[in-house]
């Protein structure tokens, strides 16, 4: 049994008054007197034969919960990484699009008999049209418009 796990003892003193140590309390409160460490436990062995798990750079014994703890920390990281991950591809994906189709006009612009035209109206799209300038409106508005769901092709 190692001294830090011994149970607290109140002690009397010789003058009758009590003195509370600051580390009861913390026991009390749900704290422990143990101070942390230094090391945050990063490579953990998990040792079935033996059923304990400790850190292997500085070889002391981990509390169970302390290494469910950690092992929940990073995937919660590994998760949010990810998912960064993900949006970025996400936004790529749609600069790509829009690169694509900024493509298609100047390549269809550079015809000389044939204008490119509105996939919705039909009408011709000129450059001179988009010289001054594009008028904008919502995109939900612009969908709602056409009769289109966000995400769905018409």
């Amino acid at each position: 049994m190692r001294d830090d796990d011994r149970p607290i003892e109140p002690q009397d003193y010789l003058s009758g008054v009590r003195v509370v140590d600051i580390g009861d309390l913390r026991v009390a409160r749900g704290m422990t007197r143990r101070p942390k460490s230094s090391c945050k436990h990063l490579r953990l062995v998990y040792d079935e034969k033996e059923r304990r798990i400790y850190c292997e750079d500085c070889r002391t014994d981990v509390p169970a919960f302390d290494a469910f703890v950690g092992l929940v920390e990073r995937w919660k990281e590994n998760m949010d990484a990810a998912q960064r991950l993900l949006d970025d591809a996400r936004e790529a994906n749609a600069f790509a699009a829009r690169g694509l189709a900024a493509k298609e006009l100047d390549r269809a612009w550079r015809k000389k008999t044939m204008v490119p035209s509105c996939p919705h109206c039909r009408n011709g799209l000129f450059p001179e049209d988009f010289v001054k300038g594009v008028t904008m409106m919502g995109r939900d508005y612009a969908l709602s418009r056409l009769g289109r769901k966000e995400g769905k092709d018409a």
